[in-house]
């Protein structure tokens, strides 16, 4: 857990990704899109990727695979559902602007 803390305070966003999984890309796409350069950690290519997935499915309770996991300003914001929700509410482009990700 302290691992994952750590990245995730080196960088205004920070996405918990796979490679293979079609969520991920959709996730980093959109931030891509959104000119975000979000640091990205693909759980399956790191030494550390294992170690890293169990920490992230103490945080997130309740889904089977704990990737996407996004991260804004070092707060949780959580999987798919969750970042999806707040950009269709309007709320994803504040809080990216409040965190520094995105300046327009």
């Amino acid at each position: 857990m302290d691992k994952v803390m750590n990245l995730v305070s080196q960088r205004a966003v920070v996405i918990f990704s796979t490679s293979t999984c079609c969520m991920c890309h959709a996730i980093k796409m959109l931030f891509s899109e959104m000119g975000v350069n979000a640091a990205v950690y693909e759980l399956d290519k790191e030494p550390w990727g294992r170690e890293m997935e169990r920490a992230l499915v103490q945080l997130i309770t309740g889904r089977k695979s704990p990737v996407p996991v996004v991260f804004v300003a070092g707060q949780l914001v959580g999987s798919t559902e969750a970042v999806m929700s707040l950009h269709l509410a309007g709320k994803l482009v504040p809080l990216l602007r409040e965190a520094g990700a995105i300046w327009l």
